[in-house]
């Protein structure tokens, strides 16, 4: 079975953030939670939404070799 939720720390790991960031994208909308208890998990539906949502780096181009 998948991991349908996250911890706020298991959040953070996931996208190589600190507490705070997790927490910044909370109130900005662009991250949901749902609270179980006294727990805020982040779904993974959102954290995947939140990624395919990044713009993608241009990779560099690689120099051909003589």
């Amino acid at each position: 079975m998948q991991q349908i939720a996250f911890s706020i720390i298991d959040a953070a790991r996931s996208l190589s953030v600190g507490r705070s960031m997790i927490y910044v994208l909370l109130n900005s909308g662009k991250l949901e939670s749902i609270k179980i208890g006294r727990r805020n998990l982040i779904t993974a539906s959102s954290l995947a939404r939140l990624v395919g949502s990044a713009p993608q780096q241009a990779q560099p181009e690689r120099a051909s070799s003589f």
